[in-house]
């Protein structure tokens, strides 16, 4: 009996430890996937930039933010909603009510995506004249062309969402480096010629916007079709598995509309708050500027720089936080339905330890050579604001990095109205401090960064002390913070003294790739020393 149990045990470890090495590796295939859907998106954004202009490009990004809202409102939820309700019932092998939340949650997407693009369309007029009172000529035609794109990502979530449920990530992976590849190709192409088309034109910005989005549309269509493709190749061999479940479909249509519902708002909301965030900020920044009589090309080409210069550049390291916490979501959910709290607990803590093995170095890095990648990617804007940006709010990689992979933890325990509350609570603080900031100084642009910076900061706190309430989770510090930021610190003086160095004698490009080379080499350096000594 004895062996018998020390057998049990042996093979439960190795059981949780090959869940843990497969969500750990199908986030990592994630992660990678969303670093070069964010490369070839900050890539192509560069000659795209150039192309429509800063006046372009700020209709481009208000649009933009536009088009982010009306999905968060319609379909954001979905793919988290489905994952999570379709590893549940996989865990109990319920492989038909499993593909009833598929169905279900499919059907919804095409009626909440089909409103929402249907709003954007006919109420594009509107949010161009009355909600942003004219500061951004034109942004109604990039809305248009975005509009029939809310419908098209709505069913690709749920697609995607189907098979991260499986602990899959690799048709989510490969989808995304399909429309990111498609989107570049498209936006560039029909940018340059609808500008060459309405040269001289007084809209002749607008249009260049709208062509930038025609590339988000075909994207997002070129990625339903992978997505599609896959989930008729696989069709068969589920089938087989509905065939042989001793379950049956137990659940009503109405019953997983309710459980989707209860499941997706929830996660709809918090992201809401966070998405609606930058929305406001636009408003607040065009409206306020406008009253002091600052002129609308101006307040588009500073809040252009912004969300290029800033918001784009913070982005890219983030994606490992959303491919890592989506990877560890139907890993939590398994875990959470057979009561393994331990397992939890150490999921949440690798997760976080690699996602600031990450977001540290990105941090230090976009403070120490912000400007350089600045003058590099953007050489239309002000490399000098854009660095002071960046200095200012680069902390905010980590602290969206860790609000994000926490808000999903507490999704994976059925804590689903925590991160709601929290980024509610977040939201209000971030309006009153930014609107205070841009009312009472003369900070301009650098208000929006403030604001942003502070917002994740709060979300994660009450976060971490909801786990603590719930499972008992502790956050390590030495290994999973000290250790790289330490690390980064060092990285990024080595890395600004080889930027010195190298310019010199040599121009900007060369000098960046030289002080890249070398932060690479002296972070990932210490961190073999720090785990060969046994302190990583």
């Amino acid at each position: 009996m004895q062996l018998s149990d020390k057998g049990s045990e042996r093979l439960a470890m190795s059981e949780n430890n090959s869940i843990g090495k497969k969500f750990i590796i199908h986030g990592g295939i994630l992660a990678m996937a969303g670093i070069l859907v964010r490369i070839i998106g900050m890539v192509y954004r560069i000659p795209l930039l150039n192309i429509i202009g800063s006046e372009g490009n700020g209709i481009y990004s208000v649009a933009y933010n536009i088009y982010n809202i009306a999905l968060i409102i319609s379909c954001y939820g979905l793919p988290m909603a489905v994952s999570k309700l379709v590893s549940a019932r996989l865990v109990e092998k319920q492989y038909s009510n499993a593909f009833g939340v598929f169905k279900t949650a499919l059907l919804l997407s095409l009626c909440t995506g089909g409103a929402a693009a249907l709003l954007i369309f006919f109420g594009a007029d509107f949010l161009e004249n009355v909600v942003y009172a004219g500061s951004y000529p034109g942004v109604s035609m990039p809305l248009r062309v975005l509009a029939p794109t809310v419908l098209i990502v709505a069913a690709l979530g749920v697609f995607r969402g189907f098979f991260q449920g499986h602990g899959t990530m690799i048709p989510t992976a490969v989808s995304q480096l399909a429309e990111q590849v498609v989107n570049a190709i498209v936006s560039v192409l029909a940018g340059y010629l609808l500008v060459k088309a309405y040269k001289g034109a007084s809209d002749v910005a607008a249009y260049g916007a709208a062509g930038g989005t025609l590339g988000t549309a075909m994207g997002a269509f070129t990625a339903l079709l992978f997505v599609g493709f896959v989930y008729m190749v696989y069709r068969p061999a589920f089938t087989r598995k509905m065939n042989h479940d001793r379950w049956g479909a137990t659940e009503t249509t109405a019953e997983l509309c309710r459980l989707i519902a209860l499941t997706a708002i929830p996660i709809m909301i918090g992201q809401t708050f966070y998405q609606i965030s930058a929305a406001i900020d636009d408003i607040m920044y065009a409206n306020i500027m406008k009253s002091i009589g600052t002129a609308s090309d101006v307040i588009s080409k500073t809040n252009g720089n912004y969300n290029s210069s800033y918001i784009m550049l913070i982005n890219l390291p983030m994606g490992v936080a959303s491919a890592m916490s989506s990877s560890m979501l139907p890993s939590v959910v398994a875990s959470y339905a057979q009561g393994k709290i331990n397992d939890i607990r150490s999921k949440i803590e690798a997760t976080i330890k690699i996602n600031m093995m990450i977001a540290t170095p990105s941090f230090i890095g976009l403070i120490m050579l912000g400007g350089p990648i600045i003058q590099l990617l953007f050489p239309r804007y002000n490399s000098a604001e854009g660095a002071m940006m960046l200095k200012i709010g680069a902390i905010a990689v980590v602290f969206y990095t860790m609000s994000t992979v926490t808000s999903s933890a507490l999704q994976g325990i059925d804590r689903i109205n925590s991160p709601v509350r929290h980024s509610f609570i977040s939201l209000i603080v971030h309006i009153v401090l930014t609107w205070g900031l841009l009312k009472f100084t003369r900070l301009g642009i650098y208000a929006l960064v403030i604001g942003s910076a502070s917002f994740p900061v709060i979300i994660f706190i009450l976060n971490l002390i909801e786990l603590y309430n719930e499972i008992g989770y502790r956050q390590e510090i030495k290994i999973t913070y000290v250790v790289p930021l330490i690390c980064s610190v060092v990285m990024g003086i080595a890395a600004w003294l080889t930027y010195r160095l190298f310019h010199v004698f040599a121009g900007n490009t060369v000098s960046l790739l030289a002080a890249l080379m070398i932060a690479a080499v002296v972070y990932f350096g210490q961190l073999y020393v720090c785990r060969k000594k046994g302190i990583y």
